[in-house]
């Protein structure tokens, strides 16, 4: 399976670990899953750090960058495509992280991790729920 976490996620993954349900902990851990990283995803953790919603040591640009070298994740590129997707998908609110995080997993054709009830709700999107 080829996974995209969604921020809460990753920052459970790595942060908070007891916060993930069996199955994603097990799923995420899998050596023959594809651990695939928005940059959206990455953009979000910064703004939280920014914002004092979250503490990363030393800072949240080196934690980042750390993490991105050392966890095995494929980078999902922000393009064209992404972008036109984020506007087409059938999400009924407009969070453009939510939106963006969606239409990578379709033209990636992952399967987003979330346990966003707004997300799991999308008809087209392949999702594995932290429930």
């Amino acid at each position: 399976m080829k996974l995209l976490p969604d921020t809460h996620i990753f920052l459970w993954s790595l942060l908070e670990p007891s916060r993930l349900s069996k199955r994603v902990a097990a799923e995420l851990e899998n050596p023959l899953n594809e651990l695939w990283l928005s940059p959206i995803v990455v953009w979000e953790v910064l703004m939280l750090a920014e914002r004092g919603r979250i503490s990363l040591e030393p800072d949240a640009t080196t934690w980042v960058r750390r993490v991105c070298r050392t966890v095995p994740f494929r980078e999902a590129p922000l393009n064209h495509e992404v972008a036109i997707q984020s506007r087409a998908i059938d999400l009924v609110h407009q969070d453009p992280a939510d939106r963006f995080l969606a239409a990578t997993a379709l033209v990636y054709d992952l399967t987003l991790v979330t346990a966003d009830a707004r997300l799991l709700r999308s008809r087209r999107l392949a999702a594995l729920a932290n429930t």
